[in-house]
């Protein structure tokens, strides 16, 4: 497991440490799932995820390549953990600890312009 200080990346996600007040008014909780949340949806099926136990997932309408983390700081969670659901060819856990994130999927240039990497 790969524990994050500032930034990391997981497959097409790049994950970094912002301000507590940098998240853009406008932003919206997006409630979890299953018990999670998924910050990066995969064409196979295999997303990214997060235990939604202590995290806030924020997104502004309208902007489907950036989302927003806050991890609250648990006694009995020292971190949120990113997963990557593939039994094979996986990403590395990452730990994420407590405090405020900005998620950005990457995207890349084609003739017919800006795309989605997908993973």
């Amino acid at each position: 497991m790969q524990m994050m200080m500032q930034m990391a990346a997981q497959g097409d996600l790049l994950i970094r440490r912002i301000a507590d007040d940098a998240i853009p008014a406008g932003a919206e909780e997006v409630a979890p799932t299953g018990g999670r949340h998924v910050v990066a949806h995969s064409e196979t099926g295999h997303h990214h995820y997060l235990d939604a136990t202590g995290v806030t997932l924020l997104r502004v309408p309208g902007d489907p390549m950036v989302a927003y983390l806050v991890i609250a700081s648990d006694a009995e969670h020292e971190y949120a953990r990113l997963e990557h659901a593939r039994p094979w060819d996986t990403h590395e856990t990452i730990a994420i600890p407590p405090g405020t994130y900005e998620l950005r999927r990457q995207r890349e240039y084609t003739p017919e312009g800006w795309r989605r990497v997908e993973d």
